[in-house]
């Protein structure tokens, strides 16, 4: 096969498994323009349609899927192949491509990546930030961090942090105009910046307290779906938030945030990094696993 058939195939399979064209060109650093003109060849070269193609989405023929269908196995033999090779290496190689939520982002990769990059200089990094409860055998991930409650039963975890608190919290200087609340239904008489998940619902204020549990609908001029603008948000002033302890320990312990309700406060479920149980364990994944295990350790140390 040349080598101009065995790129046509491989990009033919990545535009079915990413689902769209723009998706795929980025995967494979192309431009869109050149991607849509390799598929073209190819199917100028079989002499069948593979794909219908509409301004919003793409499927396959009849052909096509009897190609995927042939061709797909191939291409996972030749990337295990190609990755068996890391065994024979000193150090392991390759690229780690990890989908991660926007807390264990910052809370768990940031303080960690500089120190695996170096002690594994030979694995490139490539992390997606992304909300919501990312598909990451479609989107090709080696890997992803997500809250526990929100990975799939088949899923293979590992942890990757302690469990942390739920806790509201404002700044000095808004609580300087009011009294902070006593109890969670108090929060109802505050400004309280609520945040908008990736399905479009508000993350719940939960609260928990000798056995009685509560959910309290709060209100507030300002809705954001970035954690990082809620904190900053809440920062200067212009509200009360709520969000996991371990993400602003910094900003309480430096008193720039004030926990309040720390009594009703709920325990909130471990970040996990979980991988597809069916799918071939890269040497750069179980690199990146010890080094995450080990990293737990001396957090919770």
């Amino acid at each position: 096969m040349r080598g101009t058939e065995f790129a046509e195939l491989r990009a033919f399979v990545e535009v079915v498994d990413q689902g769209s064209f723009v998706r795929a060109a980025t995967f494979l650093n192309l431009a869109p323009s050149t991607l849509s003109q390799t598929i073209r060849s190819l199917e100028e070269r079989l002499g069948v349609r593979l794909l219908h193609r509409t301004t919003r989405s793409i499927s396959l023929t009849e052909a096509g899927a009897h190609l995927l269908e042939q061709v797909r196995p191939v291409f996972g033999q030749l990337s295990a192949a190609v990755e068996s090779i890391n065994h024979f290496r000193d150090t392991p190689a390759g690229v780690l491509r990890l989908s991660v939520s926007t807390i264990p982002a910052q809370m768990i990769l940031a303080p960690m990546m500089k120190a695996f990059m170096a002690a594994f200089p030979s694995i490139t990094l490539d992390i997606t930030v992304e909300s919501g409860n990312a598909d990451i055998v479609k989107g090709r991930f080696d890997a992803g961090i997500r809250h526990g409650r929100l990975i799939a039963q088949d899923m293979v975890m590992v942890k990757a942090s302690p469990p942390s608190r739920l806790i509201a919290v404002a700044s000095p200087a808004y609580l300087a105009s009011r009294p902070g609340p006593q109890t969670p239904d108090d929060l109802r008489n505050h400004c309280c910046i609520r945040f908008r998940l990736w399905n479009q619902q508000f993350f719940a204020w939960q609260f928990e307290k000798n056995g009685q549990k509560l959910e309290v609908e709060v209100g507030g001029q300002l809705i954001v779906n970035d954690v990082d603008l809620m904190v900053k948000a809440v920062l200067d002033g212009a509200g009360i938030g709520y969000t996991a302890e371990a993400y602003i320990r910094e900003h309480l312990a430096t008193g720039a945030l004030v926990p309040m309700l720390t009594d009703w406060s709920p325990n909130y479920d471990s970040w996990y990094l979980y991988y597809a149980s069916r799918q071939y364990v890269s040497a750069p994944l179980r690199a990146f696993i010890q080094f995450l295990r080990e990293h737990v350790q001396r957090q919770a140390a």
